[in-house]
């Protein structure tokens, strides 16, 4: 059975506010909605293990399908309450590894290298590295045995600024990840704010925004 690590997220508030934030739920129920009609399996792991909050604004954009999966004793237990550590990961167990958001993953998946060393591993044995809107910050430092940064020239996506600004957080992030866009290492593509989309290349799959969760699964299907 094919078999995806899903990244959640374990920060509770934005730094140095009292603003919650957490999981953008749709972005975990929606992927996982998709593989496991395609007969997927998968774990989730999170920075530290355990506990995942949700950022309360998500509840805004749930529907009947995302609703059946969070209220799922599967999802309850093995995703929001014992979410594994990096450590508890066997990467050759996965061909696949998808990077949820929610805005502070961008200050917590970058810095992590554990969980860069799981996605170097899953790349290198042929798997797929895929994220959605802020979970492309776990893809900016993944290098490779060569010290080459693994999105180096290739084309991806992710939330941008005019989706921030918009969201009323441009402040509140560490950083934007349509920076990268603009450095000799990466071609970012982007579509009209909210729209779905998601891009391949090669063995790279990246989501625009929290509507393109179901994108991404569709294309990491079609790859298996």
């Amino acid at each position: 059975m094919k078999k995806v690590l899903v990244v959640l997220t374990n920060t509770i508030e934005y730094k140095g506010t009292d603003q919650a934030t957490g999981l953008w739920l749709g972005e975990a129920t929606e992927f996982v909605d998709e593989v496991t009609k395609a007969g997927f399996d998968f774990d989730y792991v999170t920075n530290k293990g355990a506990f995942v909050p949700l950022d309360p604004r998500s509840f805004k954009y749930t529907d009947k399908s995302t609703m059946a999966i969070y209220s799922s004793s599967d999802f309850q237990q093995r995703a929001l309450t014992n979410s594994l550590k990096p450590s508890e990961v066997h990467p050759e167990d996965y061909q696949s590894i998808y990077y949820t958001g929610g805005h502070w993953v961008m200050g917590e998946f970058p810095t992590n290298p554990e969980l860069q060393s799981i996605t170097r591993k899953i790349y290198q044995q042929g798997g797929f590295v895929t994220s959605v809107c802020h979970g492309i910050a776990g893809l900016l430092n993944v290098k490779d045995d060569d010290g080459n940064y693994l999105i180096s020239d290739k084309k991806i996506t992710g939330f941008t600024t005019a989706e921030n600004i918009l969201a009323g957080k441009r402040k509140d992030v560490p950083f934007h990840k349509h920076l990268y866009g603009t450095n000799e290492y990466v071609n970012f593509q982007k579509k009209r704010a909210y729209k779905e989309f998601a891009i391949q290349d090669g063995q790279l799959i990246t989501g625009q925004n929290p509507f393109s969760a179901r994108a991404v699964a569709r294309i990491l299907i079609e790859n298996n």
